[in-house]
């Protein structure tokens, strides 16, 4: 694990639902089965073992079968959060 960890989002206390990457998260979680923070420290280890966004994206669709647009989400809101 990451010095650096990013967190999954909390849920918004007024309902709306989230804009932007997270709004794929609870799509991921129903259809892979896995919490989101599991996936988000999956992506945050594999960018911290020098994998490029698209390299990590590739990786979650061959290693985990992730569809190419629950995957780049993933990616693009680690790297996000990362970049502050």
């Amino acid at each position: 694990m990451t010095a650096d960890r990013v967190l999954a989002p909390e849920p918004r206390p007024d309902g709306s639902k989230p804009k932007g990457p997270a709004s794929y998260f609870a799509s991921i979680e129903k259809t892979y089965g896995k919490p989101i923070q599991e996936w988000l420290d999956l992506v945050s280890t594999r960018l911290d073992e020098g994998g490029t966004h698209m390299e990590a994206v590739a990786w979650l669709k061959t290693e985990h079968a992730l569809g190419h647009g629950h995957a780049n989400a993933l990616v693009a809101y680690v790297k996000a959060k990362r970049a502050g």
